[in-house]
C-alpha cells in the first residue's frame, strides 16, 4: 500500500489542514492563556490560597509539555487525525468533570491533568501535520496556523468573562468544554498524507527491488511519513542539541514579560484600564508579526535560521529598552515592539526545527523539543522573580529576559556554523567520489 502523495502537496487540501490547525491552536493554547479569568472565582469557591489555586494552571502547563513526546509517538504509530480527536475528547472531559468542582485536588486532576493532556494531544499533532503537508510554503502555513492562538485569545477574554457572569464559573467550564469538542471536528479534517496502515507501507518499501536506482534515503526525503518508531536518538545529534538549548533559554525569557508587564505599569502609576489595553496591544501585534514573518519567510529571501536569529536579537533589544519607559505611551510602544517580534519568532521557530532534523524525524523532534524546552519555562519565572526581589525593581526581570535571549541567539549562530561546515564536508566528499574513476588508465590520464 502506497502513500496518497509522494511529495508534500504545498497547497490544495493542505490549506484545509492549516485552517483546522488554526482552530486547534485557538481551542487549546488560547484557552490556556485566558484561563486566568477563572482564578479568583475558583479561589473564592474553595477558600484556598492563591499559591494553591495557581497549581491548576501549573499542572496544565506541565502536562502539556510532558505529554508532547507521548503525542508525537502516537502520531508516528497511528495517525495525526486519531491523536487530535483523542486530544479533543480529553480536553472536553477535563472541563466537563471540572464542572462538578468537588475539591481542589479534583480540579488538579480534571482542569489540570486531563485538560493539559488534551492540549498536548491536540496541539502537537496539529503543528506536526501542517509541516508534513507543506515544504516550500511551510513557513507561511505554520505562521497562519499559529496565529489562531492570538485570534482566539483576543476573543475568548470577553467571552469567558460573560460566561462566568451569566452561568457561574462551573457552567462556564462546561460550555467551554463543549466548545473544545470542535477539536474533534478539526481532527477529522486532518486527512493523513500516508496510508493509515504503516506496517503495510513499510512492508511495501522492503519489497522494493534493490536495482531500481532509488536509495532508502531518497524515499525518506520524498515520503512525508517514513519513521515508524519514536526516535529518541535525536538527543545524540549535535544540531538538535544546539537547537534544544536555544529553546530552553528562549523559554526562560518568553514567560517573563507577560508576568511583570502589568506590575511594571502599576509601579509607573498607570491606570488599570490603560494597563489592560497593553495586553490587547500585545495580542494584536503578535498576530500581525506571525502573519508578516510567515509571508516573508515564504519568499525564501533569507535562510530561516538567519531570520530566527534576527528576530531573537530584536526581541532582546526591545526587552532591554522596555524598562526605560516612564509613561503609558512609551510603555505601549516598547510593548508593541516586543509583541511583534515575539510573533515573528513563534511563526518561524517550528520551521527551523523541521529544517534542522528533516521531515522523517520531525514528529519525534517536536515532542522531544517541547519536553526539553519546558525546563526553561519552569525555571524562567522563578529566576526572574528572585532577581526582582534582590534588585527591588521590576525592570530587573526584563533585563534578565533580554540577556538570556542574547545568549540563546549565540547558540543559533553556532548551529548555523555547524550546519555550514557539515554541508561543505558533504560537498567535498561528493566531489572526491566523482573524481575517482573506475579505470586506472583513465585516472592516469586525468592526473596528466
Amino acid at each position: 500500500m502506497q502513500a496518497k502523495h509522494s511529495n508534500p502537496p504545498d497547497g490544495g487540501y493542505g490549506w484545509v489542514v492549516v485552517v483546522s490547525a488554526f482552530m486547534v491552536m485557538g481551542l487549546t493554547a488560547a484557552v490556556l492563556k485566558t484561563f486566568g479569568l477563572f482564578f479568583v472565582e475558583i479561589q473564592q469557591h474553595f477558600d484556598e490560597l492563591a499559591s494553591t489555586t495557581s497549581w491548576i494552571t501549573s499542572v496544565t502547563i506541565a502536562i502539556f509539555h510532558l505529554g508532547a513526546p507521548a503525542a508525537s509517538s502516537l502520531c508516528v504509530r497511528y495517525t495525526h487525525r486519531a491523536v487530535v480527536i483523542t486530544g479533543g475528547l480529553l480536553a472536553f472531559s477535563g472541563m466537563a468533570l471540572g464542572f462538578l468542582g468537588l475539591s481542589m485536588v479534583w480540579m488538579y486532576a480534571t482542569t489540570g491533568f486531563l485538560q493539559g493532556l488534551g492540549i498536548a494531544f491536540s496541539w502537537t499533532p496539529a503543528v506536526s501535520i501542517v509541516s508534513h503537508y507543506f515544504s516550500k510554503k511551510r513557513a507561511l502555513a505554520n505562521a497562519i496556523a499559529s496565529a489562531g492562538e492570538c485570534a482566539f485569545a483576543f476573543t475568548f477574554g470577553p467571552l469567558f468573562q460573560w460566561l462566568i457572569s451569566q452561568y457561574g464559573w462551573k457552567g462556564a467550564l462546561l460550555i467551554i468544554g463543549g466548545i473544545q469538542l470542535n477539536i474533534c471536528v478539526c481532527g477529522v479534517l486532518m486527512r493523513p498524507l500516508a496510508s493509515s496502515c504503516l506496517l503495510e507501507a513499510s512492508h511495501s518499501e522492503t519489497e522494493t527491488p534493490p536495482g531500481n536506482g532509488a536509495t532508502r534515503m531518497d524515499k525518506e526525503e520524498k515520503s512525508p511519513i517514513t519513521q515508524k518508531t519514536f526516535n529518541w536518538m535525536l538527543v545524540r545529534r549535535p544540531e538538535f542539541i544546539l537547537y534544544a538549548i536555544f529553546g530552553i533559554l528562549a523559554a526562560m525569557s518568553f514567560f517573563v514579560p507577560p508576568l511583570f508587564l502589568v506590575l511594571l505599569s502599576y509601579s509607573l502609576g498607570i491606570d488599570e484600564s490603560w494597563t489592560a489595553s497593553l495586553l490587547s496591544i500585545l495580542a494584536m501585534v503578535d498576530f500581525a508579526g506571525r502573519l508578516l514573518c510567515g509571508w516573508y519567510a515564504n519568499l525564501h529571501i533569507t535562510k530561516t535560521v538567519h531570520l530566527l536569529t534576527m528576530t531573537i536579537t530584536l526581541i532582546s533589544t526591545s526587552l532591554m529598552l522596555l524598562p526605560l519607559a516612564n509613561n503609558y505611551l512609551s510603555l505601549a510602544i516598547f510593548t508593541g515592539f516586543y509583541g511583534f517580534f515575539f510573533g515573528t519568532t513563534v511563526a518561524v521557530h517550528i520551521t527551523v526545527l523541521a529544517d534542522v532534523v528533516g521531515m522523517p524525524d520531525f514528529d519525534s523532534a517536536l515532542g522531544l523539543f517541547m519536553l526539553i524546552r519546558s525546563t526553561g519555562g519552569f525555571m524562567g519565572p522563578p529566576l526572574a522573580g528572585l532577581i526582582v526581589d534582590v534588585a527591588g525593581d521590576y525592570r530587573a526581570g526584563f533585563y534578565m529576559a533580554g540577556a538570556t535571549l542574547v545568549l540563546s541567539a549565540g547558540f543559533l549562530v553556532t548551529l548555523d556554523q555547524f550546519q555550514q561546515r557539515k554541508e561543505k564536508g558533504s560537498q567535498t566528499n561528493t566531489k572526491q567520489e566523482k573524481s575517482t574513476l573506475p579505470y586506472p588508465s583513465l585516472h592516469l590520464m586525468k592526473l596528466q
